[in-house]
Protein backbone atom coordinates (compact mmCIF):
# COMPACT_ATOMS: atom_id res chain seq x y z
CA UNK A 1 0.00 0.00 0.00
CA UNK A 2 1.74 3.13 -1.26
CA UNK A 3 0.38 6.37 0.12
CA UNK A 4 3.20 8.95 0.21
CA UNK A 5 2.25 11.39 -2.52
CA UNK A 6 4.46 14.02 -4.07
CA UNK A 7 2.62 16.63 -1.97
CA UNK A 8 3.13 14.74 1.32
CA UNK A 9 6.78 14.17 0.46
CA UNK A 10 7.26 17.89 -0.25
CA UNK A 11 5.87 18.78 3.19
CA UNK A 12 8.34 16.37 4.83
CA UNK A 13 11.42 17.66 2.99
CA UNK A 14 12.06 21.00 4.70
CA UNK A 15 11.55 19.81 8.31
CA UNK A 16 13.72 16.75 7.69
CA UNK A 17 16.50 18.90 6.20
CA UNK A 18 16.39 21.25 9.19
CA UNK A 19 16.34 18.30 11.61
CA UNK A 20 19.44 16.83 9.96
CA UNK A 21 21.21 20.13 10.62
CA UNK A 22 20.06 20.64 14.22
CA UNK A 23 19.63 17.14 15.72
CA UNK A 24 23.31 16.15 15.77
CA UNK A 25 23.95 18.99 18.23
CA UNK A 26 20.84 18.37 20.32
CA UNK A 27 21.59 14.65 20.56
CA UNK A 28 25.29 15.13 21.17
CA UNK A 29 26.44 13.10 18.19
CA UNK A 30 30.11 12.67 17.45
CA UNK A 31 31.35 10.61 20.40
CA UNK A 32 32.45 7.70 18.23
CA UNK A 33 33.51 9.83 15.26
CA UNK A 34 33.16 13.58 14.67
CA UNK A 35 32.13 12.77 11.11
CA UNK A 36 28.73 11.75 12.54
CA UNK A 37 27.96 15.45 13.02
CA UNK A 38 29.52 16.66 9.78
CA UNK A 39 27.78 14.08 7.59
CA UNK A 40 24.35 14.88 9.00
CA UNK A 41 24.77 18.67 8.76
CA UNK A 42 26.15 18.46 5.21
CA UNK A 43 23.31 16.13 4.20
CA UNK A 44 20.77 18.50 5.79
CA UNK A 45 22.13 21.47 3.86
CA UNK A 46 22.17 19.45 0.63
CA UNK A 47 18.61 18.21 1.30
CA UNK A 48 17.41 21.77 1.85
CA UNK A 49 18.98 22.89 -1.43
CA UNK A 50 17.59 19.82 -3.23
CA UNK A 51 14.11 20.67 -1.96
CA UNK A 52 14.43 24.27 -3.13
CA UNK A 53 15.39 22.99 -6.58
CA UNK A 54 12.81 20.18 -6.89
CA UNK A 55 9.85 20.40 -9.23
CA UNK A 56 7.07 20.06 -6.66
CA UNK A 57 4.71 22.61 -5.15
CA UNK A 58 7.15 23.65 -2.39
CA UNK A 59 10.17 23.87 -4.69
CA UNK A 60 11.24 27.41 -5.45
CA UNK A 61 13.33 26.96 -8.59
CA UNK A 62 11.90 23.64 -9.94
CA UNK A 63 14.93 22.58 -11.97
CA UNK A 64 15.31 19.03 -10.63
CA UNK A 65 12.63 16.47 -11.46
CA UNK A 66 10.81 14.78 -8.63
CA UNK A 67 12.04 11.42 -9.94
CA UNK A 68 15.66 12.54 -9.56
CA UNK A 69 14.81 13.82 -6.07
CA UNK A 70 13.52 10.36 -5.12
CA UNK A 71 16.68 8.73 -6.49
CA UNK A 72 18.83 11.07 -4.39
CA UNK A 73 16.71 10.27 -1.32
CA UNK A 74 17.19 6.55 -1.96
CA UNK A 75 20.97 6.98 -2.25
CA UNK A 76 21.06 9.02 0.97
CA UNK A 77 19.08 6.29 2.75
CA UNK A 78 21.58 3.63 1.67
CA UNK A 79 24.54 5.83 2.64
CA UNK A 80 23.00 6.45 6.07
CA UNK A 81 22.42 2.73 6.62
CA UNK A 82 26.00 1.76 5.72
CA UNK A 83 27.76 4.83 7.21
CA UNK A 84 28.04 3.36 10.73
CA UNK A 85 29.90 0.36 9.32
CA UNK A 86 32.19 2.41 7.08
CA UNK A 87 33.01 5.13 9.60
CA UNK A 88 32.89 3.01 12.79
CA UNK A 89 29.99 4.94 14.29
CA UNK A 90 28.91 3.43 17.60
CA UNK A 91 26.10 4.00 20.07
CA UNK A 92 23.82 6.92 19.38
CA UNK A 93 25.87 7.88 16.32
CA UNK A 94 25.12 4.52 14.68
CA UNK A 95 21.49 4.40 15.80
CA UNK A 96 20.87 7.92 14.48
CA UNK A 97 22.05 6.95 11.00
CA UNK A 98 20.28 3.60 10.94
CA UNK A 99 16.98 5.12 12.08
CA UNK A 100 17.19 7.99 9.60
CA UNK A 101 18.27 5.69 6.78
CA UNK A 102 15.40 3.28 7.38
CA UNK A 103 12.94 6.18 7.70
CA UNK A 104 13.99 7.71 4.36
CA UNK A 105 14.01 4.31 2.68
CA UNK A 106 10.49 3.71 4.00
CA UNK A 107 9.20 7.04 2.70
CA UNK A 108 10.75 6.44 -0.72
CA UNK A 109 9.40 2.88 -0.89
CA UNK A 110 5.90 4.07 0.05
CA UNK A 111 5.90 6.67 -2.73
CA UNK A 112 2.68 6.63 -4.70
CA UNK A 113 3.44 7.21 -8.38
CA UNK A 114 1.65 10.11 -10.02
CA UNK A 115 0.14 7.73 -12.56
CA UNK A 116 -1.62 5.97 -9.69
CA UNK A 117 -3.21 9.19 -8.41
Amino acid sequence: MKFVTKRIHAFLDYPVAIALIILPFLLGLGDSNSLAVTLSVATGIAAFILTLLTDHHLGIFKVISYKVHLIVDFIVAIVFIVAPFIFSFEGIDAYYYWINGVAVLTVVSLHKSEAAL
